[in-house]
């Protein structure tokens, strides 16, 4: 469709710069005010609500991207969720790696990434790290690891997606929609928040339907993308470190989209406040967070945005089975340190000894 707008100077992957910018801003003005993030709905204090609000944004997402294919405009046949081939392996021990790094970093890659616009050094820190190790992971001395753990798959062919099974698409788009609608509706939050949540979801099927379909041209294609945070982080780097021999992409537009909007949220909502480490023990931790969440989202295939938010309303059984490991990564991580915890505060050390959180 790209090539019916006229343009003679202007390429699709210098346009997608600008419109995964705008999506990155939306996204991040959204989340910052909504507080959108995974790990909260799995383990927060507040988590039925921050489940609704995830629930409903996953709801708005299924409906709008499975219309998108319906309507022609978008098709997953080729698309890397969908390959035949399931690396469950690798899925599965990055999906556990990545939820049990979400506990310790305390946020998903996506939230962290809010968290910087609003003056969070911890979370700055932690994507700069998770962006390295992403990178390394699929490019760099990583890459084997890599390589290896995804030679293990099992063949599944069309059944790699749920639109294989009886019913077809429309019956299970249609369930999961209704089951995180009827979830959100139960969780208590507010309708402002179920709103911003469902906005957050319409972007999904926005940015498949922009690059894959309004800005697909056959003679210079780009790859159909939607709200992503471990590719996006590796190319944001990438990019960083190489501007001029390497141009900018959907990745680092939507990364710096994203920083921006919550930069403003956070600005004009009074909740802009620097934040750093409190103890090197801490900072450890959240390294070592940083650093399984680079691995593991490259194993999985995505983060809990990439593999669950977007790779889901594709009906993938990779996504799915991704987005089911970082859940128990991340429950198995946070029983252990609530065990530790307790060991902790049954047997006290001495004053000075006193670990610092």
């Amino acid at each position: 469709m790209f090539e019916t707008f006229g343009f003679e100077e202007t390429t699709p992957q210098e346009v997608s710069v600008w419109f995964a910018l705008g999506i990155g801003i939306l996204f991040g003005v959204l989340a910052q005010l909504t507080r959108f993030c995974f790990r909260r709905a799995l383990v927060g204090d507040d988590r039925r609500q921050a489940a609704g609000i995830w629930a409903m944004a996953l709801a708005a997402a299924v409906i709008g991207t499975q219309a998108s294919v319906a309507m022609g405009w978008i098709s997953f046949a080729d698309h890397r969720l969908l390959a035949g081939d399931l690396p469950v392996l690798a899925i599965i021990l990055g999906g556990l790696m990545f939820g049990a790094g979400m506990i310790l970093t305390r946020g998903c890659a996506s939230r962290l990434l809010v968290l910087s616009g609003s003056g969070n050094l911890r979370a700055l820190l932690v994507i700069a790290v998770f962006a390295i190790v992403a990178h390394a992971t699929l490019k760099g001395v990583l890459a084997p690891v890599r390589t290896a753990l995804g030679s293990v798959t099992l063949p599944l062919a069309e059944n790699i997606s749920l639109a294989a099974l009886p019913g077809g698409p429309l019956l299970w788009s249609t369930l999961i929609a209704v089951a995180a609608v009827l979830l959100a509706l139960r969780s208590g939050s507010s309708l402002a928040m179920l709103a911003g949540g469902a906005l957050i979801g319409a972007l999904v099927p926005l940015a498949w339907v922009g690059t894959g379909y309004v800005l697909f041209d056959e003679f210079d294609p780009i790859p159909m993308q939607s709200l992503s945070f471990t590719a996006p982080a590796a190319d944001t780097l990438f990019f960083s470190i190489a501007s001029t021999s390497i141009p900018a992409g959907f990745g680092p537009g939507l990364f710096g989209g994203v920083v921006l909007g919550a930069l403003a949220a956070a600005l004009l909502s009074g909740g802009f406040q620097w934040q750093s480490f409190e103890s090197p023990r801490q900072t450890g931790r959240y390294l070592t967070g940083a650093v399984m969440m680079g691995v593991g989202g490259v194993l999985a295939g995505g983060c809990t945005v990439g593999a669950g938010l977007a790779g889901i309303p594709t009906l993938s059984v990779a996504a799915l089975l991704a987005l089911a490991a970082i859940a128990l990564g991340g429950l198995g991580m946070n029983a252990a340190l609530s065990a530790a915890s307790s060991g902790s505060a049954a047997h006290p050390a001495k004053p000075s000894q006193q670990p610092a959180e």
